[in-house]
């Protein structure tokens, strides 16, 4: 076990799992002028959900929270097949699979630390 990469996984973790539980309009407001792409965060929250089992496998995060990772990889696994050519900025409000993404991250950080509400990461550190 690396506890130093383990610890730094699981703090990129926590990050991306606070932006995704943020309301839109928060959301909104940390990509700012940001061009992010639909297909680049739904690949990194499918990278987020497989990283998250593998540390909780070393005792790195809480077994329970696997519930929720999952849940999530699944619902954006059918949403991954599909094409994005777009913005995420743009599906935030349009797409109900990013309601389904934000009550998921919610209820994985109440479980993982007791609360979801935490102050949304640097924007250069998801």
């Amino acid at each position: 076990m690396n506890d130093l990469g383990d610890a730094h996984l699981r703090s990129w973790a926590l990050h991306f799992m606070t932006l995704l539980a943020a309301g839109p309009g928060d959301q909104l407001a940390w990509l700012g002028d940001q061009a992010v792409g639909t297909r680049s965060v739904v690949e990194e929250v499918l990278l987020l959900c497989r990283t998250w089992e593998g540390l909780v496998g070393r005792g790195v995060g809480e077994p329970a929270t696997l519930r929720a990772a999952r849940a999530m990889a699944r619902r954006l696994g059918d949403f991954a097949d599909a094409p994005h050519t777009g913005l995420w900025a743009d599906e935030l409000a349009a797409k109900p699979v990013w309601g389904d993404v934000r009550s998921l991250a919610r209820q994985f950080l109440l479980t993982e630390l007791g609360d979801w509400r935490r102050p949304l990461p640097r924007p250069d550190t998801p």
